[in-house]
């Protein structure tokens, strides 16, 4: 009896802790960001059929709301907006969270998005976010190392 009781103290435990962490309607794991003095929630996009389905589809984004793109390695990313209705900017990072370059995004449109140098993640946010606020290459992006990974990876 002793030791199903420690198994279901465990189990609730590791239930609740994956209670309050937190997600989007989406369903996708949610981060804090910040960028110089502005703060960003993103939901983070870690697996392929997450990356695939992005931000494809919505209506609305929130005025600091995006998506974090994590991806496993470090390459050359090419992004596009097929079936994205609001107006993108995309910035890619590098490995230390740094902004590589920025790409506006027209909706619907299948033209591609490169980044000019090997990038480990990249964050969409509405299109204007980033210049509005002045952010540009080399801003750091920091909250990275509390990225939530979903989904089943290879260790």
């Amino acid at each position: 009896m002793r030791q199903c009781l420690g198994v279901m103290l465990a189990f609730s435990f590791f239930v609740g802790l994956g209670a309050c962490q937190s997600r989007s309607d989406s369903g996708l794991p949610v981060v804090t960001l910040r960028l110089e003095k502005y703060k960003v929630r993103a939901e983070v996009a870690s697996t392929p059929a997450e990356q695939t389905a992005g931000l494809m589809f919505r209506t609305h984004l929130g005025e600091d709301d995006g998506m974090l793109f994590v991806f496993p390695d470090l390459a050359f990313r090419t992004f596009w907006m097929k079936n994205t209705y609001v107006p993108l900017t995309v910035a890619f990072l590098d490995a230390d969270g740094n902004i590589i370059n920025l790409e506006d995004m027209q909706p619907q449109t299948e033209d591609l998005h490169p980044s000019f140098r090997p990038a480990k993640y990249a964050l969409e946010m509405r299109r204007g976010w980033f210049a509005g606020r002045g952010l540009g290459p080399g801003t750091r992006v920091e909250g990275l190392d509390k990225v939530v990974i979903s989904g089943p990876r290879e260790l």
